[in-house]
């Protein structure tokens, strides 16, 4: 198993985890900005009032309202990612990664309008009588690559248990057993139960609870959130201003964090804000495809509310309260992942001073690394005896002790190029955290004290949860399209069967084989659009000219 995860890792160095991969995506998307003379600008106001239903019809074709689809979408795109995708981004890249969270939002904003207008457009109504859409329908209906579709399709198949069943599920039952201590099966089988549930009575049952589920997880978050803003009110000013003072001079060191230079702050930003939003990836346009309208142009505008909502509101309020409450750079008590830390010789390290910063982060960087601790650490009571230093999740880590099981560890741990080697002990010490452990507790340093932690599982276990809901319908439209109406209650199963068994094993290699999976949508669907640009400019003037002979007295942002 270990060596198979090897394998995928290699190949998603190549395609998803590459540094020209969102470049790829940004560039689809600054393109389109330019190409369409900024539609997400022009076009924002308007789409609220499609959404409100204003221009609909009674003979509309379709499953669901734009009010449902949209939630639908939603429901994919907010999820762990704007809980622990925005704490890792500042983690590494400091304040400024946000600020590029949200121009690569306002940029995404522009690639899902193209996307789900031209998925709408050459939709199909399926053998069960419902719609059926996504990029390899445009794919094979106009572009005429049924190879290419069926490349997307096959991912899109692998992707639903990779992005939206195991690791949201792995994710839940590992935060429920921590803050609850509410054992991994229990919550597995519980939750396996509702999503089957929900996702056997199709689209329409999904949407129904979608458009409940997603205004319902983001007053719960809200609430939690602004309870930390408001408290930490006086550090707001200073939060933006760091925000972008640190834009084009990369974060110095502060408190337990080493600096970031300003390449980290972009790529982190730009990758963790292009994954949040699933901008060009193409699955919300599965969902956007079953919305009811006559012409596809309107969903398209319905579609670029979903990056502002997930990402430039969402992800700012995340960011907000990581930084008002000062986590983002203090050290915490906590329990080392191996593949966070590292064990260094020497114990001449220090984090205190501008010079030994400098070089610890010339370490983490990659710039001037320093000798790694081979051999056998001597531990007598939980404390390190050899002449080492430990960095972990990118920081100087302080007081650690070893432990095994409820006590502290006396023996000898095997160390290669600096981490332990088939060790089953804990390393326990104060160290800067990321990801949603560093959200869980910013929670905490707000009106609600401790109570703040609870706000952040309830909040994860809703937003993964309505992924995986969101995740299971993408799949079901892609066996569709490979297999007919037909196979899809065999893939119905196998998504619940799966999801519960995620609970409660090991899903690294899901991860892995998600980042793979991810890039074999994207690049299809980015090759797609800038195949169809010349479709998509006359389908939208095509609009415009049709809305102004039935609207004659409606302005339009044209």
């Amino acid at each position: 198993m270990q060596q198979l995860n090897e394998i995928l890792s290699l190949i998603d160095s190549f395609i998803g985890s590459s540094f020209w991969f969102p470049y790829a995506l940004l560039g689809t998307g600054i393109f389109f900005t330019f190409y369409l003379k900024f539609p997400q600008i022009r076009y924002f106001g308007f789409a609220v009032k499609v959404v409100k239903g204003k221009f609909d019809k009674a003979g509309d074709e379709g499953d669901t309202s734009h009010f449902q689809a949209l939630t639908t979408a939603l429901s994919g795109t907010v999820g762990t990612g704007n809980i622990a995708g925005v704490a890792l981004a500042v983690h590494i890249g400091g304040p400024a990664a946000l600020f590029w969270m949200l121009m690569t939002a306002a940029v995404g904003m522009c690639t899902k309008f193209v996307e789900v207008t031209l998925s709408h457009k050459y939709r199909e109504k399926t053998g069960d009588g419902t719609m059926g859409g996504g990029p390899m329908y445009f794919m094979k209906n106009k572009m005429n690559m049924g190879w290419l579709a069926v490349v997307f399709a096959i991912a899109t198949v692998l992707s639903s248990f990779g992005t939206g069943s195991l690791p949201q599920i792995n994710s839940i039952a590992n935060s429920l057993f921590a803050t609850f201590g509410i054992n991994h099966i229990v919550t597995g089988a519980v939750l396996a139960v509702l999503l089957g549930f929900v996702i056997i009575g199709g689209i329409k049952r999904i949407a129904a609870v979608t458009e409940r589920l997603v205004p319902a997880m983001a007053v719960v978050y809200f609430i939690g959130a602004f309870a930390v803003i408001f408290y930490n009110i006086g550090n707001i000013i200073p939060s933006f201003i760091s925000i972008f003072s640190d834009l084009f001079t990369g974060t110095a060191a502060a408190g337990g964090f080493l600096g970031s230079s300003i390449a980290f702050a972009f790529n982190k930003g730009v990758g963790r804000g292009l994954f949040s939003n699933e901008a060009g990836q193409g699955s919300a346009p599965i969902a956007h495809a079953s919305a009811k309208a006559h012409e596809p142009v309107s969903e398209g505008m319905v579609a670029i509310l979903e990056p502002f909502i997930d990402t430039i509101v969402i992800c700012t309020i995340t960011g907000l309260v990581l930084l008002s409450s000062g986590v983002w750079n203090e050290k915490h008590i906590n329990d080392f992942q191996v593949s966070d830390m590292e064990i260094i010789s020497g114990i001449n390290y220090s984090d205190q001073t501008d010079e030994g910063s400098a070089i610890l982060y010339q370490h983490i960087s990659g710039e001037s690394p320093l000798p790694l601790f081979e051999g056998k650490l001597n531990v007598q009571n939980g404390k390190i005896q050899n002449e080492v230093a430990i960095l972990n999740s990118r920081s100087l880590a302080e007081e650690v002790e070893i432990f095994e099981g409820d006590g502290r560890y006396t023996g000898t741990i095997a160390v290669s190029a600096g981490k332990p080697v088939d060790s089953d002990e804990i390393f326990r010490g104060k160290s800067l955290v990321h990801s949603a452990p560093l959200t869980t507790i910013a929670f905490t340093r707000g009106f609600f004290g401790d109570f703040g932690q609870y706000i952040v599982s309830i909040g994860l276990l809703l937003f993964a949860f309505s992924t995986a809901i969101s995740w299971s319908y993408y799949g079901d439209r892609a066996m569709t399209f490979l297999f007919g109406s037909k196979s899809v209650i065999y893939f119905r199963v196998v998504y619940v069967i799966g999801f519960f068994l995620a609970a409660f094993t090991d899903t690294t290699i899901i991860w892995t084989l998600s980042g793979i999976t991810i890039a074999l949508m994207t690049l299809p669907n980015l090759f797609g659009l800038i195949y169809l640009r010349k479709d998509i400019k006359s389908t939208i003037d095509t609009y415009w000219k049709d809305f102004k002979e039935e609207w004659p007295d409606e302005k339009t942002p044209e």
